[in-house]
């Protein structure tokens, strides 16, 4: 029995796999709900990352062990969004940690670190497995605080041309000399990538590579933006342009 159901909940907790009556998360999840002074009986959100969502209260609670209680009446399954996939580009570590959290508050479906050339003279820079755990762990954060119900699926670091090679169908760049944007409404269809230049730009040759795989370029005004700046403009952007 789900004790306290009619109160709004005061957490969400990611809980991947399949649930039963009672959902049992990990040692990090039990230590969030001892910060946040949570209680035996208190109603909190679960989310699966795969489309699922439900309401439940804490069943037990201890120093290594968090299970609730799931309110099987409240599950619930959320359409995916139409696909759009995010390659950004290799950089700093705290600004690409800070893009991969923003990215799954507007909905991104995937998330695919491109290495350009400028890449490799930024320091420290987030790349490899370790990094890419990291970068998990942020997408988990933030979709817990924004409520939602899918998790971007992420890919390993890939040099452009592995990239392109792999590439359902071509996507959007990002360059200033592009046509704005907002002006490509009625054109954009789902699946589609954005791709995002590195710190200090994309090198002729790799705009070259882009246009000659059949990507449009985009602008999203004339001055200078950080990725992390120009790929929060362009997936909000996008999102809302796509039918």
């Amino acid at each position: 029995m789900v004790e306290r159901a009619d109160r709004a909940p005061v957490g969400t907790f990611y809980a991947p796999g399949a649930w039963g009556a009672t959902v049992e998360l990990d040692e990090a999840a039990a230590h969030h709900a001892a910060v946040k002074r949570l209680q035996v009986g208190e109603p909190v959100r679960l989310t699966s990352g795969d489309g699922r969502r439900a309401l439940g209260v804490i069943d037990t609670l201890a120093k290594k062990r968090l299970t609730v209680a799931v309110d099987e009446s409240t599950v619930e399954h959320v359409p995916a969004l139409p696909h759009v996939e995010l390659w950004a580009p290799v950089g700093d570590r705290e600004r690409m940690l800070f893009l991969a959290e923003k990215a799954v508050e507007l909905g991104a479906s995937a998330w695919r670190p491109i290495s350009y050339r400028r890449s490799r003279s930024v320091t420290p820079r987030g790349e490899g497995e370790g990094f890419r755990d990291k970068v998990r762990l942020r997408m988990i954060g933030a979709l817990e605080q924004s409520g939602g119900a899918w998790l971007p699926s992420l890919h390993a670091d890939a040099s452009l041309d592995a990239a392109l090679g792999v590439a359902g169908q071509p996507g959007l760049v990002l360059d200033a000399a592009g046509p704005p944007l907002a002006t490509l409404a009625g054109t954009l269809r789902a699946p589609i990538a954005i791709a995002l230049g590195p710190e200090g730009g994309l090198e002729p040759e790799e705009r070259a590579r882009f246009r000659d795989a059949g990507w449009r370029a985009a602008s999203i005004g004339a001055n200078v933006l950080r990725f992390e700046t120009a790929g929060i403009a362009a997936l909000a952007l996008v999102r809302s342009l796509i039918p």
